[in-house]
């Protein structure tokens, strides 16, 4: 067998396994699916494999997260183990494109919520500096902050991993521990304080719209009460 094809075979077994998830619905219609995607094209889009780094695993992007019962896509980015042998810049402009492929195919193909579910930098990486990792967020937080605020699919992302003190044996390169990287930690509260301050004020705008539907229902109402009664004696 070809590569090519063991691949596609490889799609389609895994699919065939994804198609067994929705069966949690039958148990709990509120649970919330995903598929635990990197976010690799596959064979659904072919036209889009250029967009990977270069990496075949088998999943597909497309296929995987368009299987009934999945309420939202998955995407991750270590563009630092993806394309090691590249420079900090180049690291950084498919990290731009990466995300703005997958929020786009999540907005117009998927029509599904995209969570940026792992990324992150490692303090291992030959040359590494801070302001390297610092640089990373920065550009990913504005991606998904731009999303959110123009009403696009993607509204978060979890950077792997957060550690506390003390957690030594879990550090594996990529952990903030937030004490210990004061510039790290000051993007990520800016922008835990900026999705917040958004999710406010689009409750506010939803009441707002309640509020007016609401009225506009009264309003209605009444109406319909005047028009029934007789005029006169």
């Amino acid at each position: 067998m070809s590569p090519g094809a063991l691949q596609i075979c490889l799609v389609k077994a895994y699919r065939v396994g994804l198609q067994k998830w929705p069966q949690v619905k039958s148990i709990d219609s509120n649970h919330l699916l995903e598929a635990g995607l990197e976010g690799f094209y596959g064979e659904s889009s072919p036209q889009m494999k250029q967009a990977n780094p270069g990496i075949q695993v088998g999943t597909d992007f497309i296929a995987n997260n368009q299987i009934a019962g999945i309420d939202f896509a998955t995407l991750h980015s270590y563009p630092d183990q993806w394309i090691s042998n590249s420079d900090d810049q180049a690291q950084l402009a498919f990290l731009n494109n990466w995300l703005d492929t997958h929020i786009r195919d999540a907005r117009d193909v998927l029509k599904q919520p995209l969570l940026l579910t792992e990324f992150g930098k490692s303090w291992k990486d030959p040359g590494y500096s801070s302001s390297q990792r610092d640089a990373m967020f920065s550009t990913i937080y504005r991606k998904i902050y731009w999303s959110a605020r123009t009403g696009g699919t993607t509204a978060g992302g979890l950077f792997w991993q957060l550690l506390a003190e003390g957690m030594d044996s879990y550090r594996d390169g990529y952990e903030i521990v937030l004490g210990e990287t004061p510039s790290t930690t000051g993007i990520i509260s800016s922008q835990c304080r900026l999705l917040r301050h958004l999710g406010k004020l689009y409750a506010r705008m939803r009441n707002v719209e309640k509020a007016k539907k609401a009225k506009a229902i009264r309003r209605s109402q009444w109406q319909a009460e005047n028009k029934a009664k007789p005029i006169g004696n």
